[in-house]
């Protein structure tokens, strides 16, 4: 299992943090047999995620039928107890589930709201491993108030973020809670089936049918997992230091889409020189086979090692994509490998991809959609907005559930990152990301957890600084630009901001 630590806010946070956040819930006496809380008190999803166990690792074995497409899984958890459990629940919603063993012991189960309680026939004691399988029918189709898939004409592909996983599978669906993954896809003749990890078997099973097998090296947030099947052409090429990188694309489509797959090599050399070796076994594109305006209400997402797109976007210009290309590949770094401990800590994944991805557009001289051709001349801008953007969104790291992805956690956490290079230089700023990915590779880590390492690598305690920037109702002062103003509020300004048709498309790299 893949826990820490994670290390105490400076004491003059403290105060700020606790007065934004959510408490989590009290745990059950562990002596007691009690039901495991079903939350994590997440600030921003409070019902989200349950207590009383981790997870150590998810095993998917998902069949897609062509002809109803419909598809049959058995998901299988392996989870550690935190307490002695009377009953624990899982997320889940949509799901149309047949069967629960508990260790291989048929389970009581009941299905209420999102959650799936179940009922061993005696308690599990605190601090043991259990197996819990799930044997479940699942219509990519179906209606729901929220739902992770993408139905597609040849099968479909998932987009979990936030906090719709667990219509996929049954989880403990919150990044705190990392797991490792293995997946088996069974499609029939004329399909692939494609999952995040690397490929480690293909079988054929004898009846038109094949069964792909795929395993994380690294632990996956749920929120993240990409799942697919479709009419598809693996594209394999080599990245910088011999990584292996593979791009899913849609058969069809695959030259036309090729010179947009051919940037990534580069694309990850750039990062690299600037974020260290890529943190995962492999990465690629997965333009999936779906253009509709509602199939996904974004243009990319950050799913581990293969990055999910609509086709049409990659079919335009370099200068037109590689910004926001480069935005999703920081994801591999600040989102993935590094996750958020709760949704509230957002900006860290976005401030960080849309920072490095107008860095590399302002290098190529592509003017962004300001016109604005340098990073200085769009903090500038984004500077002024502040004042308005705390009143319409809430300061960067307090966001809610309705503002979660709006610009103040991209382009507003893009100018706390700038303000901090400002602060302590470009050199101690480089130490502080290194730092901060290195220390929480692997885990999910939290905004205090960012502001402590700023401190101890830059020597100076910066709460109080990043406090203020981050949650703060007033925008503070650029260091090193007095000359800087913000727009006051006025009644015309306290509506939400502008947003395009898909509310998660606020990245300045667009």
């Amino acid at each position: 299992m893949r826990y820490r630590t994670r290390v105490t806010a400076p004491a003059a946070l403290l105060g700020t943090v606790a007065a934004l956040s959510v408490a989590a819930p009290a745990h059950a006496d562990p002596e007691t047999g009690a039901p495991g809380p079903e939350t994590l008190g997440d600030p921003v999803f409070p019902g989200l995620g349950n207590d009383g166990y981790r997870v150590s690792a998810y095993h998917l074995d998902l069949a897609y039928d062509a002809t109803t497409r419909l598809v049959d899984a058995t998901a299988t958890l392996t989870l550690t107890t935190t307490q002695e459990l009377s009953r624990l629940s899982l997320d889940a919603l949509g799901l149309d589930v047949h069967e629960v063993l508990l260790d291989g012991v048929p389970a009581a189960r009941e299905q209420a709201g999102e959650k799936l309680r179940i009922t061993p026939a005696v308690p599990l004691a605190a601090r043991t491993t259990a197996t819990v399988t799930v044997t479940y029918t699942a219509d990519p189709r179906a209606a729901l108030a929220h739902t992770a898939w993408v139905p597609t004409p040849d099968g479909f592909a998932i987009c979990p973020q936030p906090n719709t996983a667990h219509t996929v599978f049954p989880c403990n669906d919150h990044p705190s809670d990392k797991a490792d993954f293995t997946f088996r896809i069974t499609v029939p003749a004329g399909l692939k089936g494609v999952a995040s990890g690397r490929l480690v078997s293909t079988e054929d099973l004898g009846d038109g049918r094949t069964a792909y097998c795929y395993r994380s090296r690294e632990p996956i947030a749920t929120e993240i997992v990409q799942i697919t099947v479709g009419d598809y052409v693996i594209k394999d090429r080599q990245g910088p230091h011999g990584l292996p990188l593979r791009d899913v694309v849609p058969t069809a489509r695959a030259t036309a889409l090729e010179p947009a797959l051919a940037l990534t090599p580069n694309l990850v050399s750039w990062i690299e020189q600037r974020l260290g070796a890529f943190p995962f076994e492999t990465y690629g594109l997965l333009p999936c086979n779906n253009d509709a305006s509602n199939a996904f209400d974004f243009t990319g997402l950050e799913t581990q090692t293969l990055t999910l797109y609509k086709p049409n976007f990659l079919l335009q210009a370099e200068k037109s994509i590689g910004s926001h290309m480069m935005h999703e590949l920081v994801h591999s770094y600040f989102g993935n490998s590094v996750s958020p401990a709760t949704w509230s800590d957002l900006w860290l994944n976005e401030g960080h991809a849309d920072f490095y991805g107008l860095l590399y557009r302002y290098e190529r001289g592509w003017a962004d959609s300001l016109g604005l051709t340098t990073m200085e001349a769009r903090m500038k801008d984004t500077y002024a907005r502040g004042d308005q953007w705390r009143k319409s969104s809430g300061p960067v790291a307090a966001p809610n559930e309705a503002n979660l992805f709006d610009s103040q956690r991209y382009l507003g956490g893009v100018l706390v990152l700038y303000a901090l290079r400002r602060q302590v230089g470009e050199s101690v700023f480089g130490a502080i990301e290194s730092t901060f990915l290195e220390r929480f590779r692997n885990a999910s880590a939290s905004t205090a957890d960012y502001i402590a390492v700023a401190s101890e690598v830059s020597g100076a305690d910066q709460s109080g600084f990043l406090g203020d920037w981050l949650y703060g109702t007033k925008t503070p002062r650029m260091p090193g630009h007095p000359d800087w103003t913000v727009t006051p509020v006025s009644s015309a300004l306290r509506q939400p901001q502008n947003r395009p048709s898909a509310p998660h498309d606020n990245s300045a790299t667009l």
